[in-house]
């Protein structure tokens, strides 16, 4: 009897043996299944070399030769993205942040992002009715303690399609609704024309843009208005400039617009402390197309009223680039966001350099400078490297900058777009290297034509 037992109790301890052993080399040796097809996909397309010229992408138009075929840069062209176009005309206007896409390339694998057919396919996170990913607010706390440019103490946190929604949603939270005179929406020329384009087309009864603060703050028209809103853009776009709020008072709001406030485009000289921030992904790690920013906003009323005007206007931000920007902030704040601030400093400082020689040589053209201030994040005095080119056309003749550099084949945007002269015109410098390329070649060519050399360059 007591035999058998002993034969039962030893198959069971054999059995449990077994069992620990086939689920621990079950687990040590487990393998991917439904992701590679995923995975061979977005290689494949990755892997199109476009000569340099170009990007495939897994939802490219069709296929060429069994692959993805080449979207090229502007300027270049063929099936391979080989063949220059000769005069080509340079598109110095848009804002996309594609100087930083080489440092994403070289982080491939940390930065990839797969995803389950069933991933998050509920309207809210785990059904208490939020729109907000918690992880990503935590990894966007951590970013900004980090960098050292804002407060996220006692601050509530929003998630918008881009700073545009946001700036919308901070309009809309701070405007009076009950008041038979609008709010106010005054800003610091030269300020981005998004707040004016956007302000006409809602169009609202609540709310008028009146233009530069300055302006407004000398006016007698403001003695009996009761409310207004004064959109601080640091750095300011279009020239680069860290700014202060103008107006003050207790009828008064102010939204700061932090967009540019990374190390990449200006020194962090303080950690921004404010009732109401914006900041955007596509300045932050150049991921324009992701659409996502974030407020970080200290009134509980406001941002009450900011959730709202999410809520009901897109439900919040979609939950896949929720996931997308949060792998991709881990990646930059995983060592302390030294590698891609640097290489995105860097890169914009060269271009400076280049572009301060070539206007250096013209008595035609003078550019904005800024005097270079100590910066918190890379503790040392550096240089200002914003966005844009803020440049001032000077001969009396040319009143039109935006249609002097046009005749050259190179699209800026017009000063007057952003309540300034028309003898300023803004050319973008963070765009891909190709870009930039294209725009010092026929800055070269353009300022020749003043009887200066500049081939050295």
């Amino acid at each position: 009897m007591i035999h058998n037992k002993l034969l039962i109790a030893g198959s069971i301890i054999l059995n449990l043996v077994f069992t620990i052993h086939i689920l621990y080399n079950n687990t040590s040796t487990w393998s991917p299944t439904w992701t590679n097809r995923a995975a061979l996909e977005a290689e494949a397309a990755a892997s199109v070399s476009c000569s340099g010229h170009g990007r495939s992408y897994v939802d490219g138009l069709g296929v060429l030769d069994g692959h993805k075929p080449c979207e090229c840069h502007d300027c270049y062209t063929g099936k391979d993205c080989s063949v220059l176009l000769k005069d080509c005309p340079v598109d110095a206007n848009s804002g996309d942040p594609l100087f930083l896409e080489p440092f994403w390339i070289r982080k491939a694998e940390e930065s990839a992002v797969v995803e389950s057919g069933w991933h998050r396919m509920s309207y809210t996170f785990n059904g208490y009715g939020l729109f907000v990913s918690a992880e990503l607010e935590k990894i966007i706390r951590k970013l900004h303690n980090v960098v050292g440019n804002a407060v996220t103490d006692n601050r509530f946190i929003i998630f918008g399609a881009g700073a545009t929604q946001l700036l919308a949603a901070s309009v809309h939270a701070l405007s009076q609704t009950n008041s038979l005179s609008p709010s106010r929406l005054v800003t610091s020329v030269p300020y981005y024309n998004l707040y004016k384009q956007q302000a006409d087309f809602f169009n609202s009864t609540n709310l008028k843009f009146e233009g530069d603060a300055s302006a407004w703050k000398r006016s007698e028209r403001n003695d009996d208005i009761k409310q207004v809103i004064e959109i601080v853009t640091s750095p300011n776009n279009p020239d680069g400039k860290l700014k202060r709020a103008v107006l003050d008072g207790p009828n008064v709001k102010y939204i700061h617009d932090y967009a540019y406030y990374w190390p990449y485009f200006s020194p962090i000289t303080r950690q921004a402390d404010e009732d109401l921030s914006l900041f955007s992904l596509s300045k932050t790690t150049g991921h324009a197309g992701s659409r996502f920013g974030w407020a970080l906003v200290k009134e509980k009323t406001v941002y009450e009223k900011m959730k709202i005007y999410i809520s009901l206007s897109s439900m919040g931000v979609s939950r896949d680039t929720q996931l997308r920007a949060l792998q991709l902030l881990k990646v930059v704040i995983g060592d302390g966001g030294d590698e891609i601030f640097r290489f995105g400093y860097g890169t914009l400082k060269k271009r400076w350099e280049i572009l301060n020689k070539i206007f250096s040589m013209s008595t035609r053209f003078s550019l904005e400078t800024i005097k270079p201030e100590y910066c918190n994040y890379f503790k040392k005095v550096r240089e200002f490297t914003p966005s844009y080119a803020w440049v001032k056309c000077e001969r009396p003749e040319d009143t039109d900058c935006y249609e002097i550099f046009k005749a050259a084949k190179i699209t800026g945007r017009n000063g007057e777009m952003f309540g300034s002269d028309e003898r300023f015109v803004r050319l973008s410098l963070i765009r891909s290297q190709d870009d930039f390329d294209q725009l010092i070649a026929m800055l070269k060519k353009f300022v020749s034509k003043e009887a200066v050399v500049v081939d050295s360059i």
